[in-house]
């Protein structure tokens, strides 16, 4: 196999290609050392990692729909531990900019939970699905991606809900709490809906950051995870699926109507999460891979290793 063919064999399409001439990947140990001399011959580390991300990618693409809308389900739910985590300590920590950064520390619970259950996160799963999909962008594929997000976002959603509605009507919280609720919940409906938008594209960034980096996070994995989304608190970035929780959770309670937690936050959110996470940082990390693999095609040098020969 020559240079030019075994890049686009790391870089894009090279399981669908062996598959097409019948080939197939051998099992444990040898598939093991196919995959590291693979992983060698790509031009960079980030591309090590954007092939693991692809492949993950395709992986979710080609998962059944209601194993998606359950796990989805599951996520919208498991989300909402972070309304729980921040409203509890809000409720028994002083208003004050100690309490606040504390207080933030709730927000990262449902992120953890989710991502270390495998659950399936708009703006987290959704955003590894796009790189097979911008390797090979065909109608098939795109009908794919616009398959998983749809089904990712309706469970989310319905998991908020299900949530919110609970936590409101069963007594599981006392009135202190409750305040809390209604006081985070008040806090974000605050925002304009352009407010909530370009917030939304940077929690959106931060999101497929997070994505990017836990492949190389080993044990380090839930450090990065708080990390991230302790930063998404404290700047209070928009995200649309914690903020469903607590957006939907003023609906129950008759503090908004309907068309305000649509129209005020649901969609400028959701458009920011999608183009800060999707055609932002998933086009400009897709690029730079791009790059490497052309140079490595055509057998560039960079300036320092042509000065060195």
């Amino acid at each position: 196999m020559n240079q030019q063919y075994q890049a686009d064999d790391n870089f894009e399409g090279g399981d669908q290609r062996r598959e097409e001439h019948g080939q197939h990947e051998p099992t444990s140990q040898a598939s093991g050392n196919q995959q590291e001399a693979r992983e060698a011959n790509l031009p960079s580390r980030a591309a090590v990692v954007h092939q693991h991300l692809r492949l993950e990618g395709q992986k979710e693409l080609s998962r059944d729909s209601m194993a998606l809308l359950w796990s989805a389900i599951a996520a919208g739910i498991s989300m909402s531990f972070s309304m729980v985590a921040r409203g509890v300590m809000h409720a028994h920590l002083p208003q004050t900019d100690i309490g606040f950064l504390v207080e933030c520390l709730g927000y990262t619970v449902g992120f953890i939970a989710v991502i270390l259950a495998r659950q399936q996160l708009f703006t987290e799963n959704t955003v590894t699905a796009v790189l097979p999909v911008m390797s090979r962008p065909t109608l098939p594929n795109l009908g794919a991606l616009g398959r998983l997000w749809g089904v990712v976002l309706v469970g989310n959603l319905m998991g908020a809900a299900l949530s919110s509605f609970t936590f409101l009507h069963m007594p599981m919280f006392d009135e202190a709490t409750h305040q809390a609720f209604i006081a985070l919940g008040e806090h974000m409906m605050a925002n304009t809906p352009m407010e909530m938008f370009s917030k939304g594209i940077l929690a959106g960034w931060m999101i497929a950051t997070l994505v990017w980096l836990i492949p190389a996070a080993d044990q380090a994995k839930v450090w990065i995870i708080i990390i991230v989304t302790y930063v998404m608190a404290i700047g209070e970035f928009t995200h649309i699926i914690v903020g469903t929780s607590e957006a939907l959770y003023l609906v129950f309670d008759g503090h908004i109507s309907w068309y305000d937690a649509v129209v005020g936050f649901a969609l400028p959110t959701l458009a920011g999460n999608v183009i800060g996470g999707t055609f932002i940082f998933a086009l400009i990390s897709h690029a730079q891979i791009r790059g490497d693999v052309e140079a490595q095609r055509e057998c560039k040098q960079g300036l320092f290793n042509r000065r060195k020969h």
